[in-house]
């Protein structure tokens, strides 16, 4: 999995590019009213319900565009908020705060709906031993953002991308001419290429996850599209030999049956790519 290090620097790079998209050469609306030396203050205002998420990411936008701004933090990332609240004041350079408001509500206002979506999967889980997982079914560019957005909802990340983790799925599989040999072949690069990646691979029948089987070295196996019945009987089969996930289109009144199969995990495009942002507001004080 990828570093600390190299998550932040991805961050890093989400927020420099956004304020080159949003301001250019300049906020000129801003600038062709406000004075250079105004200050100001703004609030956070919460006009929704759900898990609160990007107020440290927010911070760091606030930094970026301006490090003389000064942020008070009233409600922490991973919060349940509810509609009136304050989650923050922001002082400093008016035209700084205006600079960076966009990009901070973007931001905040997707983070906060995948938190929540989030939060809701993992309750429904609660009394059982299945983590949530995301996926690559992010919004391009701005990966990182929403990853750290499911792990402040209390789910976990998956692979970060295609260079941190082996994932052979049913397009590997049936290119390399069958599972056997697209996990020889993923052994024998790893061998060559001196790397040291986990490997995943997915499983569409009882038939092939006894093929997998017959393979060491394999991590976890993704038990894709499986009704109840034969999950558990998946699950059976493998015992502890390799860790086991399940997916495929699993959502809120599927995900505690599937878990109550016995599964170690649950992963879902759905924590990303299906949700409604929170409705936020930032308001001069």
């Amino acid at each position: 999995m990828i570093t600390e290090e190299q998550f932040q620097h991805e961050i890093d790079l989400i927020i420099t590019n956004a304020i080159r998209e949003d301001v250019g050469d300049g906020d000129h609306s801003s600038l062709a009213c406000i004075p250079k030396t105004a200050m100001g203050k703004a609030k956070l205002l919460v006009k929704d319900e759900g898990v609160i998420a990007g107020i440290e990411f927010a911070k760091r936008v606030f930094a970026y565009v301006d490090n003389q701004l000064l942020v008070e933090t009233l409600i922490e990332d991973g919060s349940e908020v509810k509609y009136g609240e304050i989650a923050f004041n922001v002082s400093g350079s008016s035209q700084s705060i205006l600079k960076a408001e966009r990009l901070v509500l973007n931001a905040m206002q997707r983070m906060s709906a995948i938190a929540t979506k989030t939060n809701t999967f993992t309750k429904l889980l609660e009394g059982t031993n299945t983590k949530i997982l995301d996926t690559r079914k992010t919004t391009p560019g701005v990966r990182a953002m929403e990853k750290w957005a499911v792990k402040i909802g209390g789910g976990e990340n998956h692979r970060f991308a295609l260079y941190d983790l082996i994932m052979l799925k049913d397009n590997h599989i049936d290119f390399a001419g069958g599972i056997t040999n697209a996990i020889k072949k993923t052994q024998q690069y790893l061998r060559e290429a001196d790397r040291d990646l986990k490997i995943i691979v997915e499983a569409r029948t009882l038939e092939e996850i006894q093929e997998i089987l017959k393979n060491d070295g394999i991590y976890r196996i993704l038990i894709d599209n499986f009704n109840y019945e034969n999950t558990k009987k998946a699950v059976t089969m493998i015992g502890d030999q390799c860790l086991t996930e399940s997916s495929g289109g699993i959502n809120e009144k599927t995900i505690r049956k599937y878990a109550e199969c016995g599964v170690d995990y649950i992963s879902s495009g759905a924590l990303t790519h299906s949700v409604y942002n929170m409705d936020l507001s930032l308001k001069a004080v």
